[in-house]
């Protein structure tokens, strides 16, 4: 049972409460494998004796088919009971569910052609083997796929040959959910719960949403209650409780609207929908956001790192990061000679030609007061000395990125406040340069040509620059990027002077196709391309953050440094489900002795506010507690915080997590060091991170599906036995502790706190 309901959630965000359900079929073992094309493989006389044994709960990378890109075929042997068909409570149609799949798929049933990229095939298609694409964020989409029961394709108690044509256009691939299955529809089904597509607004003292209650059937009748309760997630109290009844037509839409109490803790809101004529409840989940941290003082304070740095000769860009009531007034004494500060807007800008470490006296004030802090100008080899700081458009805007986009993120850092605390980089991902079908894709002199979305390169690297931000942009060392636009292969020093030319400061550079290009797996060939464009970059007159986007193949974190890159993916992507949040952040252990100021491990991007990959976005699917312990995580790993939310949509629960000072002073601290996994203890975690003044952050985390209480005791984290300490998110001093203390720690939540000297 507690297998079924699983596998139901992960199907639709649904579970069934009130019986057993024997009318699921599983399908997620028994499937064999074959790289490459071969069309042959559909049909079901095709002799598959030599296709290897596969799971279909990975990736393909992580069976041994490292590296694979292109098409490769899946195929599975089943026998569909006709009791599916006899037994069903709807006489209606057969779903096939295949979880999901990286990046596209055909899939074929005894033959024909059954759906292609999650979407159901015309009947006029079921014998067309061309090879429909999609938007490159499909694979994150559910792949189910629905026959009438009638259908003459389905062969009852005797055995289908299920066919699944995959295409990947570069890093990971494969069906990888493991939750395929088999079962008739039902009129659940046809019920949608539509309470995640909008974020709680909040007002004076409540927060409030509408929820859409959906029939999507063009033929059936649906009659039934909403039930929507509201627990409490600390104390289990119920805060509130409503039931209605309701009918829907055909393709009928009913919006009901909620309103909550604001509260310093999540609330746990449950909605379900009980479906006259159907044994099985549909049960969704929400939880509402909270704030933590009291608002921004208006007198001033300087925020952001205490060290920056550039080498001789080459452009360098500060932007003072602080706070305070508008006008604010910046002063600057000891600047390196070459050096200018804008006093207007904290903006310190020119070259130094001495390499040395400069002690600078920062002062920024207001008619309320003024705030001063030294700040260190390292000016030498090494750059990156904090992790960097920014957004990325790749988790919005995926491949429908343009000009108008990246310039609107660049005013928004400025007009939300983002700037003054620290958020400095913004980067263009894939999708900028010519496609792969397009010429030409560069000019006579090779040099690499923007396509029609980015129509003056140096003039958006001017307009960035000018806000005191800095510009990023990306390539492959491939011949083409992984969504199939102009990579840097055979040109890299010619991309490298370009970028210059542009005024980039960050590239991202993302294996992508090299693996068509490289002879094997060898820690050599992993090396070269990044040689390559490292050599190509130290060539040019301006500091070029390096990011080593490979997904952590041959333990990046070992040899990043030595190929020049200032930070190096140490995973696959993430996505905002808590499943890849858990897997990705809490699994940087290995990587934990080779962080350091100017060398980072990077677990991915941010996944928090509106995000989607292009163009249709969403808000992010983390819960409240799930978001504060990503941004909580982030920061003690020492990790770069790279944005990929829709910045023109920041609610009050996202901008607040991303503009605590205190937190971000974690990710910033001048030791450089990543937080270590010092207890574990069930579903609870203990991450510690040294800090450059002698003390420690501290997070403790519930990876649990409830709350729990818990007595974190010091010595079993290695730390002293009398601690004085702060919790960080509230900005509140909690008093003096001796051997330990007792916590109450909501489900994927954290408490993040800091040792007080």
């Amino acid at each position: 049972m507690k297998r079924f309901i699983f596998l139901l959630f992960a199907v639709f965000p649904i579970i069934g409460l009130q019986a057993q359900d024997n009318q699921v079929l599983m399908i997620d073992k028994g499937w064999k494998f074959i790289s490459g094309d071969h069309p042959e493989v559909f049909s079901p006389e095709y002799d598959d004796a030599h296709m290897k044994s596969i799971e279909v709960n990975k990736i393909w990378e992580e069976q041994g088919y490292d590296p694979l890109d292109g098409f490769c075929w899946y195929r599975l042997h089943v026998v569909i009971p006709s009791e599916l068909k006899t037994n069903a409570s709807l006489k209606d149609s057969l779903l096939i569910y295949l979880g999901k799949i990286n990046n596209y798929d055909q899939t074929f049933l005894n033959g024909h052609l059954i759906g292609v990229n999650g979407f159901k095939s015309a009947d006029n298609q079921r014998d067309d083997l061309s090879f429909i694409t999609a938007p490159i964020n499909y694979w994150d989409r559910p792949r189910a796929y629905k026959l009438s029961l009638n259908d003459s394709l389905i062969r009852w108690d005797r055995e289908n040959i299920i066919a699944v044509r995959v295409y990947d256009e570069g890093g990971q691939g494969g069906m990888y959910t493991g939750d395929q299955l088999i079962r008739p529809t039902r009129l659940s089904d046809y019920v949608s719960l539509e309470c995640n597509l909008s974020p709680f607004r909040f007002n004076e003292n409540t927060l409030s949403k509408q929820i859409r209650i959906r029939n999507v059937s063009s033929e059936y009748f649906v009659k039934g209650r909403l039930e929507i309760i509201a627990i409490h997630k600390l104390t289990g109290h119920e805060m509130f409780q409503q039931s209605i009844k309701i009918k829907l037509n055909p393709g009928e839409v009913f919006d009901y609207p909620i309103e909550l109490p604001q509260l310093d803790h999540s609330q746990l809101v449950t909605y379900r929908f009980f479906v006259k004529g159907d044994r099985f409840v549909k049960v969704y989940h929400d939880e509402t956001p909270y704030i933590l941290t009291p608002p921004v003082k208006d007198s001033p304070q300087i925020n952001g790192p205490y060290i920056t740095s550039a080498r001789p000769h080459h452009p360098f860009l500060f932007s003072i990061p602080a706070t305070g009531k508008k006008p604010l007034k910046f002063e600057a004494e000891g600047l390196p000679d070459g050096l200018v500060l804008e006093q207007s807007s904290g903006i310190i800008s020119g070259k130094v030609d001495k390499p040395g470490e400069y002690h600078v006296n920062i002062k920024v004030s207001n008619a309320l007061g003024s705030d001063i802090r030294e700040l260190m100008i390292k000016i030498g080899s090494d750059i990156c000395l904090t992790p960097p700081m920014g957004w990325n458009s790749w988790n919005c805007w995926g491949l429908a990125i343009d000009q108008e986009k990246i310039e609107a993120a660049a005013n928004a850092f400025v007009n939300e406040g983002l700037r003054d605390h620290g958020w400095t980089y913004i980067n263009i991902d894939d999708g900028w340069n010519m496609h792969k079908d397009a010429e030409p894709k560069r000019d006579s002199l090779g040099r690499i040509l923007p396509n029609e979305k980015f129509p003056d390169m140096k003039a958006l690297g001017d307009a960035i620059h000018s806000l005191g931000l800095k510009m990023g942009i990306y390539s492959s060392p491939g011949s083409y990027t992984c969504g199939q636009y102009t990579g840097s292969y055979q040109f890299e020093q010619k991309d490298a002077h370009s970028y210059a030319s542009w005024g980039v400061d960050y590239l991202k550079y993302d294996w992508c196709s090299y693996d068509q290009i490289a002879r094997d797996t060898s820690l050599a060939e992993r090396k070269k391309p990044y040689l390559v464009m490292k050599e190509a970059l130290n060539q040019v007159n301006r500091d070029i953050v390096y990011s080593l986007c490979q997904y952590g193949m041959s333990k990046v974190w070992r040899w990043g440094a030595e190929v020049g890159g200032n930070l190096w993916r140490t995973t696959g992507d993430i996505t905002d489900t808590w499943e890849s949040l858990k897997e990705i952040g809490f699994f940087q252990i290995e990587n934990q002795p080779f962080a350091r100021p100017g060398h980072w491990n990077d677990p991915d991007m941010l996944v928090v506010g509106w995000v989607g990959w292009g163009p249709n976005l969403h808000p992010t699917k983390l819960t409240p507690d799930e978001q504060y312990t990503h941004i909580s995580l982030w920061c003690l790993l020492s990790a770069p915080l790279l944005l990929g939310c829709d910045l023109q949509q920041l609610d009050p629960f996202t901008l607040n997590l991303l503009t605590i000072d205190e937190v971000l002073a974690i990710d910033q601290d001048v030791l450089g060091y990543q937080a270590k996994q010092t207890l574990v203890e069930g579903d609870i975690q203990v991450w510690v991170k040294k800090l450059a003044d002698g003390t420690s952050a501290i997070g403790i985390f519930n990876l649990g599906d409830t709350t729990q209480g818990y007595h974190f005791d010091f010595a079993k984290a290695g730390l002293p036995s009398h601690l004085h300490l702060r919790n960080v998110w509230k900005n509140e001093n909690l008093g003096s502790f001796v051997k330990g203390m007792g916590l109450k720690i909501p489900s994927h939540g954290v408490v993040l706190l800091r040792q007080i000297l």
